[in-house]
């Protein structure tokens, strides 16, 4: 089983629509914010790559919207890695209303690691097994 990071947090007012339901493109920021604490969790500040010279972008991004989540909501956002190449990484994500819990959205996205004139880059080999060893859990 591949390891599965956990991050709570709750939902802003200038998250949501008129109606106070987080507006659909609003759970792009959850996986972001899953995928950052995510790095995180495994030893790895993202902030610190790029200080190094490599990037991580966002090349696909997949969402499949199951419920709403309102204004002062809690949720989970659960992320985990689905696939690790020497340029890219794929990861996985779910988003559940606390208590519940109540499944809001899962989804996906595949990131490329570019240097800073954004031409692809393979990952420096530490980072590459650092992350594939999340593949198969800690």
């Amino acid at each position: 089983m591949p390891f599965v990071h956990e991050h709570r947090t709750r939902v802003r007012y200038d998250e949501t629509d008129q109606g106070r339901v987080v507006y659909h493109a609003k759970y792009l920021h959850y996986f972001e914010a899953g995928r950052t604490e995510f790095f995180r969790s495994i030893g790895m500040r993202y902030r610190d790559m790029e200080d190094s010279g490599f990037f991580l972008v966002v090349t696909e991004a997949g969402l499949r919207y199951r419920a709403s989540a309102r204004y002062d909501d809690e949720i989970l956002v659960r992320t985990w890695l689905t696939e690790v190449k020497p340029v890219t990484v794929r990861f996985a994500y779910e988003v559940y209303r606390e208590p519940g819990p109540v499944l809001l959205c899962t989804g996906d996205t595949r990131l490329a690691c570019v240097a800073a004139d954004f031409k692809p880059r393979r990952m420096p080999p530490d980072v590459i097994a650092l992350l594939s060893r999340q593949l198969g859990g800690i």
